[in-house]
Formats: C-alpha cells, sequence, structure tokens
C-alpha cells in the first residue's frame, strides 16, 4: 500500500504539473524546463565553502591552510571516515528541505538530490565513486513512513544516483521509535538513537557477496549533530561495512 500511495503521489504531481504552471519552489518564476529551482535561485543557494571541518564539515570563517578538524571533531572518534554536506545552514535550502519532508512536495526531491550530488565534486569521494560504493539512505521508522508516504533520504538518495550512477542500497532499518530529536543535545541524541537502526536482508546479500565490497555512502537531507548518521554508521560498521562515509544536503 505504500509503494502504491507513492506511485500515486507522483501522478498527482504530474497531474498538477498539468493544470498548474511550475514555478521556482523559492521566488515563483515560471518554470518550462520541468524543474521545480530556477537557475538563479539554484545559483545563489549558498554551497559549503573551505575552510571547514574535514570531519563533519563545521564551516569555519577565517583563513586556514590546508585540512583541519574542529575542536569538537578533535574530541570524538567517530564510526564514519568523514561527512560532506554541500550547503551552508540557509533558509532557503531548510525551507525546500521541509517543504519535502513536511510538505510532501516530492517533486523537490530532484532539486535536493542534484544539490546532494555535488558533494562528488570533492576529491575525497573519488575512490568511493571508483568502487561504485552503494548509496545508503538514513531509514525513516516504519511508523513515520506510513504516515508521510516516503522516506526524503531515499528520494534524495535515487536522485543522487542518477547523477553519480551509484547504487542505492537499502541497507538498513529503523527497528525502535525514536523521540524527536529536535530540542536534544548530541549525547542525548546519541542516547536516544541506540538500538534504534539494523542492518536489513538486502544489506546482508550485499556483504556476502565477495564482489560487493565493504564500502557505503550513508545519504540524508541534513547534518546537525551528526548523532542520526553516527548510529547509522556504527551499525553498518559493526554488520562487516568497512569504511562509512556520509553525504548530506545541508550542514544543519
Amino acid at each position: 500500500m505504500r509503494i502504491q500511495g507513492h506511485r500515486w503521489q507522483k501522478l498527482a504531481t504530474r497531474l498538477l504539473d498539468f493544470v498548474y504552471t511550475p514555478q521556482c519552489a523559492l521566488c515563483g518564476v515560471v518554470l518550462r524546463d520541468g524543474r521545480s529551482l530556477c537557475d538563479s535561485c539554484n545559483r545563489d543557494l549558498p554551497r559549503l565553502p573551505r575552510p571547514f571541518c574535514e570531519k563533519c564539515g563545521e564551516p569555519f570563517h577565517g583563513h586556514i591552510e590546508g585540512p583541519f578538524q574542529c575542536p569538537n571533531c578533535g574530541e570524538l572518534d567517530f564510526a564514519f571516515g568523514f561527512a560532506r554536506p554541500v550547503m551552508l545552514r540557509d533558509e532557503r535550502t531548510r525551507l525546500l528541505i521541509h517543504q519535502l519532508k513536511y510538505g510532501r512536495a516530492i517533486h523537490l526531491a530532484s532539486e535536493l538530490g542534484r544539490l546532494a550530488a555535488e558533494a562528488f565534486d570533492d576529491e575525497r569521494l573519488g575512490p568511493a565513486l571508483q568502487a561504485n560504493w552503494p548509496l545508503v539512505p538514513v531509514p525513516l521508522h516504519r511508523a513515520r513512513l506510513q504516515h508521510r508516504n516516503f522516506n526524503q533520504a531515499t528520494e534524495i538518495a535515487r536522485v543522487v544516483a542518477k547523477h553519480t550512477a551509484l547504487p542505492v542500497l537499502a541497507a538498513l532499518k529503523r527497528i525502535r521509535r525514536t523521540d524527536t530529536q529536535a530540542l536534544l543535545g548530541r549525547r542525548a541524541r546519541l542516547n536516544n538513537l541506540r538500538g534504534a537502526f539494523a542492518l536489513t536482508s538486502a544489506g546482508r546479500r550485499h556483504l556476502a557477496n565477495p564482489a560487493s565490497g565493504t564500502g557505503a555512502i550513508l545519504i540524508d537531507d541534513v547534518l546537525t549533530t551528526g548523532s542520526t548518521v553516527e548510529a547509522c554508521a556504527a551499525t553498518l560498521r559493526r554488520a562487516g561495512f568497512k569504511c562509512v562515509l556520509v553525504v548530506t544536503v545541508m550542514r544543519g
């Protein structure tokens, strides 16, 4: 039923595009190219500039020669190799993400996925591209998925896959419903997520195939404290993945 509902949602979007002229989701200008974001608004969205923390992508406003880690990451041992957000904290990008997640504007996944795919311009992701690492969306709990009818991370990952030719692998499932993370600090978030994720049968089959490799790239919409992707990466590592990287649309 969920998959069928998802297809109806996409069909409804196409019908609305036929009846109503598509407009840019940010400025409202009429679009004729099937996009949901005009070129001007897309260019104006603030990409994450260097220097930034090589571990978590936290931006640094100053001059630093060479790679560095922020003070927070210097004290932590992460299960993932590094996280690469594409966008700075920005209300326009946040609006697009919220429209997708809470306004069910599923057509915006194509724009957010295009943005996320820009992460692969980072040379550090080159080996993962060459080795054909799978894109692993951060999963939603079944109850939330049934309510929303789609997982925004999965929709973003599908678009990234089109731009990178990497496969999408549903290697993780959320087995425990957790409290909302919005008002929690990093330590509380990690405690909240303990035991929340598990490997799926698809993930086990991937690891059982010697030709598949043992690297993975987690995909999510926003990286805030990193607690969610840390819990996901730790689950993948315990299952047998040797290296996990993270790509997100925005640094929260």
